[in-house]
C-alpha cells in the first residue's frame, strides 16, 4: 500500500485524481489540499509516498510548496499550465499531467511512480529548486540514507568537499549534496557561511574559537571539529576580526 495525498485548488480537479485513482486499490489516499500553506502542513504531517500537486495556487506555488517539505515524496503534477514542465522535470518530477487528461493518461503517470518505486533507490536530488528560489536559501535539500530531508542552514555546522558533492555536517550528523562546494559557496549568505580552505565551508555561527599560531589558523567548531585556514583564504578570517 502507498499513501496519497492530492493537491489542487479546484474542487473539480480533486475530485477527478480521486475517481481515478478507484482503479488503484494499493494507492490509499490520505488527504488532501487547497493551497500551498495547507499543502505543506498535511505533506509533512502524513509523510505520503505519492503527491499529485497542483503548480499555480493561492499561498504558495507548487514549486514553493517542495521547498518547505522535510522529505520529499514522488511528485506527479497536474496542471492546466504546459510552461512549467521543463521545470517540473528539472525537480525530478515522475510526471507532469497536463489538464485536461483522460484516464488513460493518468494511468501512465501512475505506473512511472510505480516503476521508480520499485527500483528502490533514493530519487535524484532536487535541490536546484530550493538554491534557485531565492540568493540566499534557509533550507537546502539533503540525501539521508534512502530519503531527501530539509534541513535549516542555520544549523549547519561546515561543508566538506567530497569529490564532485558535498558533505553538509549538522552537530554530529552527516550528509550529502549533489552540488560542489564552489557551488554551494555562490549561493550561501557569504556574511554567515565563509571559505577557509578549498574543501571546507564553514558557519561562523558555529564557531567556538580561532587559534592563531606564527602563519596560519585553526578554527574549532563548536561540534569540536578543528579545520585549518589555508593561506589563500586567510584574508577572509582576517576581515572578520576586529
Amino acid at each position: 500500500m502507498r499513501k496519497v495525498i492530492i493537491i489542487d485548488d479546484e474542487a473539480a480537479g480533486r475530485q477527478l485524481i480521486k475517481e481515478y485513482l478507484e482503479d488503484f486499490p494499493d494507492l490509499v489516499l490520505l488527504g488532501e489540499a487547497n493551497n500551498g500553506v495547507d499543502a505543506v502542513k498535511i505533506i509533512n504531517e502524513f509523510k505520503p509516498d505519492l503527491v499529485f500537486l497542483d503548480i499555480q495556487m493561492p499561498g504558495m506555488t507548487g514549486f514553493d510548496v517542495l521547498t518547505h517539505l522535510e522529505e520529499l515524496p514522488q511528485i506527479i503534477f497536474s496542471t492546466a499550465y504546459d510552461q512549467y514542465a521543463l521545470k517540473a522535470f528539472e525537480v525530478h518530477a515522475i510526471d507532469y499531467l497536463l489538464k485536461p487528461y483522460t484516464k488513460d493518461r493518468f494511468k501512465v503517470a501512475v505506473e512511472k511512480s510505480n516503476k521508480s518505486n520499485h527500483t528502490n533507490k533514493a530519487r535524484p536530488l532536487a535541490e536546484s529548486l530550493l538554491l534557485e528560489t531565492t540568493k540566499s536559501p534557509e533550507r537546502i535539500l539533503v540525501q539521508s540514507q534512502n530519503k531527501l530531508v530539509t534541513i535549516a542552514l542555520e544549523d549547519v555546522v561546515r561543508i566538506e568537499a567530497y569529490g564532485d558533492y558535498s558533505k553538509i555536517i549538522v552537530d554530529n550528523k552527516t550528509y550529502l549534496s549533489n552540488y560542489g562546494i564552489s557551488t554551494l559557496e555562490e549561493k550561501l549568505n557569504n556574511t554567515i557561511f565563509i571559505r577557509v580552505h578549498r574543501s571546507s565551508i564553514i558557519n561562523l555561527n558555529k564557531v567556538k574559537e580561532l587559534n592563531k599560531y606564527t602563519k596560519s589558523y585553526d578554527v574549532t567548531m563548536l561540534n569540536g571539529d578543528v579545520l585549518r585556514v589555508s593561506r589563500g583564504y586567510m584574508d577572509n578570517i582576517k576581515k572578520l576580526m576586529f
